[in-house]
């Protein structure tokens, strides 16, 4: 091969590079975007990154976005639509997977709540899953299901008695029309096993490797629950 063809192949490889090199960089957002930074007691490293309230700079994918106010509150990982996000507790890069507490759902299922015009209570709105979209997902394996009840008075005296060898309701402390029970393994059943005709039906996730006590909700919340994410398809991770 004539030395000139050998010198446009390295040229075209070295074209290559410092292409790839300079999408790298405006996806990460530039210079300053790659080194980890501290919210709290964490350190938050790619493919997470902290929003700048300064320069309002992207360093990554909106997925990743994680809030920080002053760098010293706990990171909050914002939820798929309106509402609080997700508080994250623990990360772990090498198994991809971080513990979070459900922000809207604690506020929901702690507050003394009033009496909505249909005699049911108001307890937690939504299930949590539908507050998450790809990559974020349930770790079916670490969480089992909470499961609150919003009932008319006459199906919640109904729920109270019913016997069909799944764990008994909990009464939630304000309200005699709202209950919380345990369910089984995350995901391992559909929503529709846990329905009582006339109660609103949500379920939350909460970490345990084995049995659930419904009357311990608060601590469960509070504890969190595993999420597992997944880089998008042919993409690797930096080194850190």
């Amino acid at each position: 091969m004539p030395p000139s063809s050998w010198f446009l192949l390295v040229f075209v490889w070295w074209l290559l590079l410092a292409l790839a090199a300079a999408a790298e960089q405006q996806e990460q957002g530039g210079e300053g975007c790659s080194a980890p930074k501290r919210c709290g007691k964490l350190n938050i490293s790619r493919p997470f990154w902290l929003t700048d309230w300064e320069t309002r700079r992207s360093c990554g994918r909106p997925d990743f976005e994680v809030t920080c106010e002053f760098n010293t509150t706990t990171p909050v990982l914002r939820s798929y639509g309106p509402g609080p996000g997700f508080a994250i507790i623990d990360i772990s890069y090498e198994e991809r997977s971080l513990r979070v507490v459900d922000v809207l759902g604690k506020l929901e299922a702690f507050s003394p709540q009033k009496k909505e015009a249909s005699g049911r209570c108001h307890v937690p709105s939504r299930n949590t899953a539908v507050r998450l979209a790809p990559p974020f997902s349930i770790d079916p394996v670490a969480n089992m299901e909470l499961i609150f009840y919003s009932c008319t008075k006459t199906a919640a005296a109904a729920a109270a008695h019913r016997d069909d060898g799944s764990s008994t309701p909990v009464e939630m402390p304000w309200c005699g029309n709202a209950f919380v029970r345990a369910g089984g393994r995350y995901g391992a059943t559909g929503d529709g096993n846990y329905a009582i005709q006339g109660c609103a039906t949500t379920v939350m996730p909460v970490q345990s490797s084995g049995e659930v006590d419904a009357s311990h909700y608060k601590e469960l919340i509070r504890h969190g629950f595993v999420l597992t994410w997944q880089l998008p398809a042919g993409k690797l991770l930096p080194p850190r």
